[in-house]
């Protein structure tokens, strides 16, 4: 007869398993930090810049200049 393999039972063997299976098939294990982004410093850290960026655009007149031409060129591709 085959072999038989049973499930494993336990969280750590299932992800145990689980990790072998994933580089069998050729991948790894790639771990990302990222920010937190409920935190509070990070929602002040994003006004602060979302301030920052507004400000310069609202005085870039060649900005805003690019911007209404790319939106006059929309507009006119649009069906």
């Amino acid at each position: 007869m085959g072999k038989v393999t049973r499930e494993p039972s336990r969280p750590r063997e299932r992800m145990e398993a689980y990790r072998r299976r994933m580089r069998a098939a050729g991948l790894r294990p790639v771990q990302i930090w990222a920010p937190d982004t409920r935190s509070p410093e990070f929602a002040e850290i994003s006004r602060r810049q979302s301030a920052v960026v507004a400000a310069a655009e609202r005085d870039d007149a060649e900005l805003r200049s690019f911007l209404d031409a790319a939106r006059a060129d929309l507009d006119r591709t649009a069906p």
